[in-house]
């Protein structure tokens, strides 16, 4: 998933930025409110770990700044102060949950799963992409309106590249997130579900459909769900006598 981290503290800041990375997250870290709501208006990530006390805009000025605008960012909360006011002014302006210092690493990255997971249960049950379409409650996948028969493992791979769409997902985190396995466990698992997809799916692809739903190699990296659009026919040169040519 994606997560940016606002930590004005260096050290915590880093040490959190590494400890993502390495269970596989895609991770940017800035360090005041300004900078964080520039990175929100370019990207909007799965998580913001957001701390309180931070220079030019605070952190409820972030949450002020947020409202209404980046609903599928669901935001886990710093503190050093355990003020009860304080938590819940920040919970009426979206927050979704409370870490306080000092915390222990274990902790809130449990924490950041079950947001995650909480934010995934009131989603769109319905995700399309292309010409893909998979229904979460009845654990369907359709292509061009053709089942497409997956394993549960199989299903699980292709919802997180579909929520993540047009995102590159490295191996290491689509082994943390799919199969809840360490980054560097040193396994193929990923390449070989990635391949049996693409064969499910390319038995039920109409090449010439606007939208082409792929699963896109991007090499030394990871894999991204993108879409090609429709290809056009080329068009007809004609040439007429003694005139230069025309286009059909």
């Amino acid at each position: 998933m994606q997560v940016l981290i606002v930590e004005d503290d260096a050290a915590l800041g880093l040490f959190l930025e590494k400890g993502l990375k390495l269970e596989g997250h895609d991770v940017t870290r800035v360090g005041d409110g300004e900078a964080a709501l520039e990175r929100l208006d370019e990207s909007s990530p799965d998580l913001l770990v957001l701390d309180l006390s931070l220079p030019k805009r605070d952190g409820v000025e972030v949450l002020m700044e947020m409202q209404g605008r980046f609903e599928n960012t669901a935001v886990l909360v710093l503190t050093g102060r355990g003020m009860v006011e304080e938590r819940v002014k920040c919970l009426n302006l979206g927050a979704d949950d409370f870490l306080l210092k000092p915390f222990s690493f274990h902790e809130l990255t449990a924490r950041c799963r079950a947001l995650l997971r909480r934010r995934e249960r009131f989603a769109d049950p319905v995700l399309r992409h292309g010409d893909v379409e998979l229904n979460r409650m009845e654990r369907r996948v359709k292509r061009n309106g053709t089942v497409v028969d997956l394993t549960a493992k199989e299903f699980s791979l292709l919802e997180y590249l579909v929520q993540r769409k047009e995102r590159c997902c490295s191996r290491a985190e689509l082994l943390s997130g799919v199969w809840q396995m360490s980054p560097d466990a040193g396994t193929n698992v990923v390449d070989v579900y990635v391949n049996y997809l693409r064969k499910k799916l390319g038995a039920a692809a109409v090449e010439d459909d606007d939208g082409h739903a792929v699963i896109e190699t991007i090499r030394g990296e990871g894999y991204r769900m993108s879409s090609v659009a429709k290809k056009q026919p080329r068009r007809a040169q004609i040439f007429t006598v003694g005139s230069a040519w025309a286009e059909a």
